[in-house]
């Protein structure tokens, strides 16, 4: 029988040797939770596909998470929309050089809103609150053992945890992302016209300028994305919370933080792969 190795902690080696020694186990460790993370996802992903197959335990809980990621969510999509919609038509304005045509403004607005800060800021600012909110919930449960409750009562947790957020965040974000843009774009002419010497003629006339339907369909690919990205991210932390309260604290920042970071990942692939689809 092959006798078992013991690990020696870091400072019972010489000093000469510590600070190599530290940087390796702290690479190496760093690389295993990497791909140990990679294949938890994975397996995620595995009993995700599962779940769906069983209709009978996430849809009726899809409507009650809709109305919680969606129509909850309005009032801020709306505030944030508005307030970027105007401040993005003024700063195009005030940096227009003389003699340029003012229909530009009605024209950058609806190209800035629609391809890009609509859909972006809906997700990042719905990263912060539903994602927030569907890790710590579904974290509360796993260190309260309520998920092992569902599993004795013959639920599977993935089916009645995941699978209603997931759908409903991925039909949800796209609603979401037409409201942001029509209070983008509808606040950026009030703001235009009202605080600058833009015309509602011109303003609107930029806008007409040059659309494509794709544009609509470009922003509510994004915004699909970013919703699957959100809730799937978001209930996996959730769903493998240790260490009590703390832990789902920690896996709350963790949630936000790496959703956020993936809405942008993806946010940048959709624009390389689909952008030069929206040349007129």
């Amino acid at each position: 029988m092959t006798p078992s190795v013991e690990r020696r902690h870091t400072n019972t080696f010489p000093v000469v040797q510590r600070a190599p020694l530290l940087y390796f186990r702290r690479v190496s460790t760093a690389t295993l939770g990497f791909f140990q993370g990679i294949g938890q996802r994975a397996l995620f992903l595995r009993d995700l596909k599962r779940a769906f197959g069983e209709p009978q335990t996430y849809l009726p809980l899809v409507m009650p998470q809709m109305r919680a990621i969606g129509v909850d969510s309005v009032p801020l999509v709306m505030m944030v929309a508005s307030f970027i919609g105007g401040v993005i038509a003024l700063q195009i304005r005030y940096q227009l050089f003389p003699g340029i045509q003012l229909t530009i403004v009605g024209l950058s607005v609806r190209q800035i809103v629609i391809l890009e800060t609509g859909p972006l800021l809906t997700g990042l600012v719905l990263a912060g609150r539903i994602g927030a909110k569907m890790t710590a919930e579904i974290g509360t449960m796993r260190v309260t053992e309520q998920i092992d409750a569902l599993e004795t009562l013959s639920y599977d947790p993935v089916a009645y945890l995941v699978v209603p957020r997931l759908i409903a965040a991925i039909l949800m974000l796209p609603v979401l992302t037409i409201i942001a843009n029509v209070c983008g774009v509808t606040s950026g002419m009030l703001a235009a016209v009202t605080l600058t010497d833009v015309q509602m003629s011109a303003f609107m006339d930029g806008v007409r300028l040059g659309y494509d339907p794709f544009q609509v369909t470009y922003s509510l690919i994004k915004s699909t994305l970013f919703g699957a990205a959100i809730a799937y991210l978001c209930t996996f932390e959730g769903y493998v919370t240790q260490a009590g309260a703390e832990g789902v604290g920690k896996a709350t920042a963790k949630a936000v933080v790496i959703s956020s970071i993936w809405i942008l990942v993806l946010d940048a692939t959709t624009a390389v792969l689909l952008a030069p689809y929206l040349q007129g």
